[in-house]
């Protein structure tokens, strides 16, 4: 189940709207076919790792890292292409909340004959499609907040001086991250400040882009900004209030910009809450925010940040800096919010961390 699951996570940032998954076939302990979910999300994993094992997979036992799929959509149920493929057993990680599926391909497995084993690696499996469960139980994306800042919290010296405040370890493994999310995304601020790309600049790795997500109430991004500039060629979306201006809208559009609206908040700016769940509508399952302060602090603000990768050089700035995070409103230590840390990995000089949401 292990290797399945390190399969499933290459489709990560690929797949959306549908899950990651891997599987694995083996008979007489021997792997006689592996599959994960292709770009765009199909094939399936079941799939391609029936195409693969051909005819040897008749006998075998199949490791799903999800409850493999009951419905047709546009391919046929992968339940029913393990049956017809004579596999004796499946052990699957996860089932799958999804109600066109929610224990319907499990049932027609066990109906078929074919001995059915569950929970195996759940909780990898789980941690693994965080994303594709949140969207599909709460309507939005797991939201990553990425920050790359000194010992002491800041992302630049007063002056606004921050390339590059981590070392070329550190932003390799950032442009790998945005690999493996649906989408980045940025506020207003950050590209006035950085006229960012937010492009994957991995060789090997530039084919597959995110999303490029812009949150912009005022509707003050450049129409010269790169992220308007190259909204041809790679998807760029931007956000804004219901009431903002239609004429600079449709400018947007012009240039290739897709622009989606939400209603205000109850202080008149964007509401987060409403824009994850029409991003989640839009089928993302994945969104690492990469800036600024504001947006990180609303964020913050709202309980919607699920993980944190934070990159920490060794250096101090002090605090006439630029901080990470802007005031969120914390009076007391009871209001913070919570971490627990997944991982730590040592880049060059500079330090990774991998946070998650207490529960």
């Amino acid at each position: 189940m292990r290797v399945a699951l390190a399969l499933a996570a290459r489709g990560l940032g690929g797949v959306a709207p549908n899950p990651a998954v891997g599987c694995v076939l083996v008979r007489d302990d021997v792997i006689i076919g592996r599959g994960w979910t292709q770009p765009g999300g199909r094939p399936h994993a079941e799939t391609e790792a029936l195409m693969r094992a051909g005819g040897a997979a008749r006998g075998a036992t199949a490791y799903v890292t999800l409850e493999p799929c009951s419905h047709h959509g546009k391919t046929p149920p992968c339940a029913d292409a393990l049956i017809a493929a004579g596999v004796v057993r499946v052990v699957s990680a996860l089932g799958d909340p999804d109600p066109r599926v929610s224990g319907r391909g499990l049932e027609r497995l066990s109906a078929a004959g074919i001995a059915v084993t569950t929970g195996v690696c759940e909780a990898e499996a789980a941690q693994l499609n965080r994303g594709f469960l949140m969207r599909v139980e709460e309507g939005r994306p797991l939201v990553l907040l990425k920050l790359a800042t000194s010992l002491d919290g800041r992302l630049a010296t007063h002056s606004g001086e921050s390339q590059w405040i981590t070392g070329a370890s550190a932003r390799a493994f950032g442009h790998l991250l945005r690999h493996q999310h649906d989408a980045v995304m940025v506020g207003s601020g950050t590209v006035l400040a950085d006229d960012p790309r937010l492009t994957v600049r991995l060789p090997g790795l530039e084919a597959r882009q995110p999303v490029r997500i812009i949150v912009d109430g005022r509707l003050r991004t450049p129409l010269t900004a790169k992220l308007v500039a190259e909204a041809r060629t790679t998807p760029t979306w931007l956000v804004t209030l219901s009431h903002a201006d239609r004429i600079r809208r449709r400018v947007y559009e012009d240039a290739g910009v897709l622009v989606l609206a939400v209603d205000p908040d109850a202080d008149g700016a964007v509401d987060l809450g409403a824009v994850l769940q029409l991003l989640g509508k839009q089928g993302l399952t994945r969104i690492m925010v990469e800036g600024g302060a504001t947006l990180a602090a609303g964020l913050f603000r709202a309980g919607l940040v699920d993980r944190l990768a934070w990159f920490r050089t060794a250096g101090i700035i002090g605090g006439d800096g630029l901080a990470g995070i802007k005031a969120f409103g914390v009076d007391r230590l009871a209001q913070q919010p919570r971490f627990e840390r997944m991982e730590i990995t040592r880049l060059g000089e500079d330090i990774l961390e991998i946070l998650q949401r207490a529960a």
